[in-house]
């Protein structure tokens, strides 16, 4: 074959459109588009490569560079990791603004290409505008900031260096077990040179997406542990999902009655109604599921990360017996808690080892105990969904109203404050891909900026993004995105005029919610949760805020009126936003869960001291799975 004279930038554009995934002889176009705000970094070069290959590559304009990577992300995950949208921008603030959403995707192992601008290569202008200039470092630009939170960083110095960097880029992108956020840095000059690339490069490539297998003798060794132990447990994490194992996770719990619980990611794994299904774990989990783990002796954990919320801090499992099977793709994931490794694919292997447990199944008393628990747990939600709390209703009210209005199919999407963890505990998950809480991160700003990448990658489903007004404030610029590419979203703004979450923990470490209310100051106080008379509450409007941005919006005081809202909503083509006050001080218990957070060891603040001795009674339970 021949070569092809075209720009750096060019080239890249050409190459990305004919990249592919395929798993199970199903393939897919691996990058949906390019999202981008463009420079003088990028405008003549990546700038120009989309516009002239634009019936190639979509381009899509956003109005926040860490918003555009969180709306990819979302879409990475939506889509099961098999396909993921790119992201451009120019060098300086740019870049660096993409850092943040960098950190989400590679902590959540989703993928993301990152194209930032970045200085010339060739340095004859330098210092040029948005230059870090490292006396000790010729070679240091803002954008080896990505290098620790990208799973692949390489700066593109010369034309030629695209094609093996491409290649690497790809590699780690469609790795399901090394995936995450990879940074291709592109001087500004080199991303306008020519080169004579070879025409294979552009060829249409397919990268194979495989389902491994363990070893046997490792399924053995699980088999032998699962039939030895008397009271297992599965926690079923976001492997479950990405590998499409939900339909095989049902069929292991039916024919062994081992009951689930779930990790954030893993939420939806089994439908909430199912009777293996215990729901939530850890921290911000249900009382069905955290007594179960408890007592378990044996925990298979399927396509999870263990993080200190899904294990409590290490205090939910108090077996002294406990020990661990580990189903992941991934071997660091696999080889915590010093678990039986199973490294491979979460179907594949859940179907593999059913075949090694032919005939097991847990003791009748056992299967009868969780069947028990989800119908109590059942009744607990209904409970909390109908408070008639008033005059403000509590935020689980305003779950419920949102999980009632929706669809069997349709998506909620949240990430940081309180209403994850009342969302984990609370919402009746109907479909594996409903539930869509960025926890790994919990990254403020999330929530709309994730609903347009969710709505991007589905637009069959109804997509309801819950966010609270902190996090609202942090970023609401996607509202414009959503409304300009016609993605409708449903946004459930909900209102405590502070920062709920964080009130709460500050209440729990003796600090009265200190630097969390949205109030004038007053006496020298923002206002603590003790005080009388706090200073008034700030004349923030965030319903006319999301009104300006073109947002269709709803002003709901009651939960009445936000289920008449919710209705109202479904007719309204454009993006719908429902503002709504609720009561920060009403939420969903912790249900014998544990998080650590340290307590000062002194203080001169009584609450502080009874807050640190409640501390230290509680980290006793913690403990090594060595």
């Amino acid at each position: 074959m021949g070569t092809v004279r075209l720009t750096t930038a060019q080239a890249l554009v050409k190459f990305l459109a004919n990249q592919y995934t395929e798993r199970d002889g199903i393939e897919h176009r691996f990058f949906a588009g390019c999202f981008g705000i463009f420079g003088h970094g990028n405008v003549a070069g990546i700038g120009q490569a989309l516009q002239q290959y634009a019936d190639d590559l979509t381009y899509y304009q956003a109005r926040s560079e860490q918003a555009m990577v969180h709306a990819a992300a979302a879409y990475a995950r939506q889509k099961n990791r098999l396909q993921t949208i790119a992201c451009t921008t120019s060098i300086g603030p740019g870049a660096t603004n993409m850092v943040t959403g960098a950190a989400l995707a590679t902590i959540n192992r989703l993928p993301v290409l990152l194209l930032p601008g970045d200085v010339f290569a060739s340095r004859r202008p330098d210092p040029v505008l948005q230059q870090l200039e490292a006396p000790h470092d010729g070679t240091l630009s803002v954008n080896d900031c990505f290098r620790p939170v990208s799973r692949y960083w390489d700066r593109i110095e010369r034309p030629e260096q695209l094609i093996p960097a491409a290649m690497s880029a790809m590699r780690v992108l469609t790795n399901q077990a090394e995936t995450g956020a990879v940074t291709l840095a592109l001087p500004q000059d080199v991303q306008a040179e020519a080169y004579d690339y070879p025409e294979e490069f552009f060829e249409k490539r397919v990268w194979h997406v495989s389902r491994p297998l363990p070893e046997r003798e490792s399924l053995e060794r699980a088999a032998a542990a699962i039939r030895a132990s008397r009271r297992p447990m599965i926690v079923a994490g976001g492997g479950v999902i990405y590998s499409e194992a939900t339909g095989a996770l049902r069929r292991f719990v039916e024919s062994t009655g081992i009951p689930a619980g779930e990790t954030q990611a893993g939420k939806g794994s089994l439908p909430y109604d199912h009777p293996c299904c215990l729901g939530a774990v850890g921290a911000t989990g249900t009382f069905a599921a955290n007594r179960v783990a408890r007592e378990a002796d044996l925990v298979i954990g399927v396509g999870t990360r263990y993080t200190d919320f899904t294990t409590a801090s290490k205090t939910a499992f108090q077996n002294p017996d406990v020990r661990f099977v580990n189903v992941n793709v991934a071997d660091f994931d696999a080889t915590k808690h010093a678990g039986v490794r199973l490294v491979g694919d979460a179907r594949a292997t859940l179907e593999a080892l059913s075949g090694e447990l032919s005939g097991y199944e847990v003791e009748p008393g056992y299967r009868e105990q969780n069947e028990r628990l989800n119908a109590e747990w059942d009744r607990e939600v209904e409970r909390l969904y109908s408070l008639g709390h008033g005059p403000l209703p509590a935020q689980s009210e305003v779950i419920g109203a949102v999980n009632a209005a929706s669809g069997s199919r349709d998506v909620v999407v949240c990430a940081a404050g309180s209403m994850p963890g009342e969302l984990h505990k609370l919402w009746r998950t109907r479909d594996p891909k409903g539930y869509h809480v960025e926890y790994g991160y919990s990254c403020m700003g999330y929530e709309i900026a994730g609903g347009l990448g969710v709505k991007m990658a589905d637009p069959s489903r109804e997509v309801y993004v819950m966010v609270g007004d902190g996090s609202y404030l942090m970023m609401n610029s996607e509202l414009v995105t959503a409304i300009q590419e016609g993605c409708k979203l449903t946004v459930v703004l909900v209102d405590n005029s502070g920062f709920s979450s964080i009130g709460s923990l500050s209440r729990s470490v003796g600090s009265d919610g200190f630097g969390t209310h949205y109030r004038y100051r007053k006496d020298g106080s923002l206002g603590l949760d003790s005080e009388e008379e706090p200073g008034e509450i700030l004349p923030v409007d965030l319903a006319t805020n999301a009104e300006s941005m073109g947002a269709h919006v709803i002003r709901a005081k009651t939960v009445d009126e936000l289920r008449a809202a919710l209705e109202q909503a479904k007719g309204v083509e454009e993006t719908v936003v429902i503002h709504i006050p609720v009561d920060r001080y009403e939420l969903v218990p912790a249900y014998e869960s544990f998080w650590d957070v340290p307590v000062a060891e002194v203080s001169e603040m009584e609450s502080v001291r009874a807050a640190r001795k409640e501390y230290v009674a509680s980290r006793q339970a913690e403990r090594w799975h060595l």
